[in-house]
């Protein structure tokens, strides 16, 4: 910008300047409104909806699997995209300081006058990535459901086993219905057409890896579990 640009600038926002409003109270008193307006709705629905609550936790189990509030689903399901154990670090600090950073540079990098979005594309295309990667991520989250509650209808007697495998942390790597994750561990939905109890009894006891054993659980609770996956057929 040479000396001729800054004064027709000065002299453009003084002009301005003189013709808007103070800050207080004109942008004071519409803030404070919509603060109330926000509070308001969020009074409203926290009555009307409640807060969601899961089943009673289980002090006995050390394989639950807890799930942040819905507006850190994207970085858990960041979590189960880099799956080593060894680059967690990379997901939890690495990549949300990395976006932190991109973000404060980016009115370094851009630093055209121009506002409008079809003129600014480093911009525009780094905020459009940005929303569109953390809505995924978000909606990836939120469709996991309930990592300690499996809402699947099942007659009375199998529900001490379907409470069983939901506290014991199996919906982390497997999906029943619509709760659960998809990976890595396979669907279990309709796993009483495709494996014998033997299979199953024997999967807890000795499994693949990265499933961890559960020949420590109480027979009772086995036999449980067995039972409640033995019965997840197709309809």
């Amino acid at each position: 910008m040479n000396q001729r640009e800054k004064e027709l600038y000065l002299r453009e926002y003084s002009i301005l300047k003189s013709q808007g409003k103070p800050f207080f109270p004109y942008a004071v008193a519409k803030d404070s409104v919509m603060a109330c307006v926000v509070l308001l709705a969020i009074i409203t629905m926290s009555i009307v909806f409640g807060a969601e609550l899961g089943p009673k936790a289980d002090p006995t189990t050390t394989t639950y699997v807890p799930r942040p509030e819905w507006y850190f689903f994207f970085l858990f399901e960041v979590l189960r995209v880099i799956k080593p154990p060894v680059l967690t670090p990379v997901a939890t600090i690495g990549v949300p300081t990395l976006c932190m950073v991109l973000l404060f540079l980016l009115p370094f990098v851009d630093r055209g006058p121009e506002r409008r979005p079809e003129r600014r594309p480093i911009a525009t295309l780094a905020g459009i990535f940005t929303i569109v990667a953390m809505g995924y991520l978000t909606y990836i989250g939120a469709a996991a459901g309930s990592p300690n509650e499996i809402e699947y209808k099942v007659a009375k007697q199998y529900e001490p086993g379907k409470l069983a495998v939901a506290q014991s942390g199996c919906l982390a790597c497997h999906k029943i219905g619509e709760n659960g994750n998809s990976g890595p561990g396979p669907n279990l939905t309709n796993i009483g057409e495709t494996l014998p109890r033997a299979a199953m009894l024997r999967t807890l006891e000795n499994p693949t890896a990265p499933m961890p054993p559960f020949r420590d659980l109480p027979e009772a609770k086995k036999t449980a579990i067995v039972d409640f996956l033995s019965q997840l057929r197709g309809e």
